[in-house]
């Protein structure tokens, strides 16, 4: 997946449609939490055992795909109103992590 491409093909989409006024680092962040409270709630009441079969539950596959989607394409979006280097941020918190959470003393998270 090239995420430039996709930025450019979000950018577009939204010019097209004269959104550019509201798309601003504020309202994407706003409506990509909007979209991930959607797919937290497809999984509200779930037992951690009903959450993980969902994998095969071809009912609950669409829905979680298009919630999903809508996540990353407003984190796209709102990164790339915000001026951040997707590629370099992701490396960047990698190596943060790996020096926080070293293996060494790896503990399940909380």
């Amino acid at each position: 997946m090239d995420l430039s491409a996709l930025q450019q093909r979000l950018r577009s989409f939204a010019a097209e449609r004269q959104w550019q006024p509201f798309h601003t680092p504020k309202n994407l962040a706003m409506a990509l939490m909007v979209e991930a409270a959607e797919l937290a709630e497809i999984f509200q009441w779930m037992t951690p055992e009903q959450s993980l079969a969902v994998r095969d539950d071809p009912a609950l596959k669409e829905p979680i795909a298009d919630e999903v989607a809508d996540v990353l394409l407003y984190l796209l979006q709102l990164a790339d109103h915000a001026g951040v280097d997707l590629h370099a941020a992701v490396e960047r918190k990698l190596v943060k992590n790996a020096a926080k959470h070293p293996v060494a003393r790896a503990v399940p998270p909380i």
